[in-house]
This record gives C-alpha cells, structure tokens and sequence, in this order.
C-alpha cells in the first residue's frame, strides 16, 4: 500500500501519483505490479498493490547467495518481458532499479513497480526531463544532457540491474552526477563521434576535458567474468551500448541466446502456457490514451504539477 498524505502538496494530487495510476490502469502483466484499487478521500490518498514481500534489491542483499538461481537469467527475462510490454505499447518506465522491482521468491516471480515516472513517448521529439532514473542506473545521453530520448533509457538501467543481480553489487555506484559519468567512462572508456554518432552534439560533451580514459574494460571486469558466461557477457554488452539507438531492445534482448536454456517451468504462467503477450495496442495510440487517462484523471483528483519535481 502506498499513502500519500495530500496535505503535504496543497493544491491536489501529486502529478507523478496521477500518471502512476494512469500507467497501471492500462499495463496489466504478470510482471507489472498489480494496482487492485485507489482510495481517495480529499485528505490522504491510497494506492492499494497486489502483495509481493519484499524489492529486488532487499532480496539481492539478504538471499541472491541461496536462491538457486542460475545468474539471475528467470529474473532477468521476467523484467524484459516487462519492458518489451511497456515499450510496445508506447511507455518509457525511467526509473528502473532494483528497489522498483518487487520479488515473490516462492513463487519465482519478479514485478515492475512504481511508474510515478513513467511517460508515453509521441514521436514528437518534444523536450524531456533529463533529471530521470536513479542516479546509478541513469544512462550516459541523460548524464550529458538529453532532453529527447527513446526506450534506450530503460534498456541501460536494464543492463546496470542485470549486471547487479548477477554480481551482487551495482555496476557503477557514483555519488554525482560527474562521478556517476566519470565512473562510465572509466569502464567502458570515453564516448567519440564513432563509437556514438552525435554524442559531441549533446550539452555537457567536453571531450577536452575529460580524463583520457579509451579502453572499454566492461568484458575483462573481473566480478563481471566471474558471474556471466560468454552468452551473458554478450547481452550485457548490448544493453550498455553508448548509442542509445543502437542498444538492443526488450524483443531482442528476450531472443538472445544467453536464455536459451531457460526452463520455461520457472516463469509464471497463465492458464498453463508460459507468458508471451501479443502486441495488441498500437503505441501512438496507446500514448494518447495515457494522456487523456491522465487529464481525466487530473479533473476528478486534482493535481500539483509542482509537487516533487515533476519531470517531464
């Protein structure tokens, strides 16, 4: 359960709880968190989920050693079939991270969470918040200031969780914004025009004065080599692609061959069969929905637009 106590806002429902409610009314999976019902009473605000005991990242730090699990590859599949059932259908999460994803280990169920974030994407290359995903799972375009970005953004925080539900630890713990980069650039060596057309184009590139970092040392880390095989390697090489337009996509990412070996037994299942949604929304179309949701519900709540940042 989730209270929001309206007081606190002043004028109406925080803008980030209206597109949560909007987001969940409309993605139903059995990887996405279930919102069974809201409760609105003009003072406090609840949002009542489905129960799963505990996030991801508390389940990393008490039980990842005991679970059994091969590296976490029935997870990891469950939060790309997430994803791919976000992106298909328009919706970029932008807060992807362990503490966002909610875990049933009896069950060996994962959930995406917490879409207080979320944004359909429209085409229309309007300017977005670059101020978006936690700061260890945030990719290099926002770091360097990108206001107009794509389903990318999730694939990179996908590829920092898997490589901490593999590990243990997070891939790139920085402590700021310039720390956070620096520690990217340390891995994987400092972005050029070729290895990511357009990167000098975005606001912060210095490239004169970044350290002079050029080998990409993602494939020889150490806890990385130890915790993924070849198959592993390769998936998370192409989710932690520089160019956003050239990282792999959820659809991709879930045919790669590092789950080929999966045992279907392990996913959750509706009515016997494993899980494997149709596309059955166009995107455009499914974006528009979800912003007339939102306006709807806007008029009927009551909305602060400047409550707790609002990114755009």
């Amino acid at each position: 359960m989730k209270r929001i106590r309206l007081a606190r806002f002043g004028n109406g429902v925080p803008s980030r709880i209206i597109r949560e409610i909007a987001a969940l009314r409309e993605l139903r999976h059995p990887n996405i968190v279930t919102l069974e019902q809201v409760i609105y009473d003009r003072s406090q605000l609840y949002l009542i989920f489905e129960y799963l005991p505990v996030d991801l990242q508390r389940h990393l730090h008490l039980t990842c050693k005991e679970c059994g699990l091969p590296p976490g590859v029935s997870f990891t599949y469950q939060m790309l079939q997430a994803l791919q059932h976000c992106h298909v259908r328009g919706i970029i999460h932008r807060d992807l991270k362990p503490s966002n994803v909610l875990v049933d280990a009896s069950r060996n169920i994962v959930k995406l969470a917490d879409f207080g974030l979320a944004r359909p994407f429209d085409h229309s290359s309007r300017a977005l918040s670059e101020e978006v995903v936690t700061l260890w799972y945030r990719p290099p375009e926002l770091l360097l200031g990108a206001t107009v970005y794509c389903f990318g953004v999730d694939m990179w925080s996908m590829g920092c969780v898997f490589a901490e539900v593999a590990t243990g630890a997070a891939l790139f713990r920085g402590d700021s914004e310039i720390d956070q980069l620096f520690r990217i650039f340390r891995m994987k060596g400092v972005p050029t025009e070729e290895s990511w057309p357009g990167v000098a184009k975005l606001r912060e590139y210095n490239l004169q004065s970044f350290p002079s970092w050029h080998t990409d040392r993602l494939s020889s880390e150490e806890k990385i080599v130890r915790a993924l095989d070849a198959e592993g390697l390769d998936l998370l090489t192409a989710l932690l692609l520089y160019d956003p337009s050239s990282r792999i996509d959820a659809q991709q990412a879930l045919l790669h061959p590092y789950f080929a070996d999966l045992d279907e037994e392990l996913l959750p299942a509706v009515g016997g069969e494993c899980v494997s949604l149709p596309v059955d929304i166009y995107p455009p179309a499914f974006a528009k929905r979800f912003d007339a949701l939102v306006r709807l519900a806007e008029s009927d709540l009551g909305v602060d637009e400047e409550s707790e940042g609002s990114p755009g």
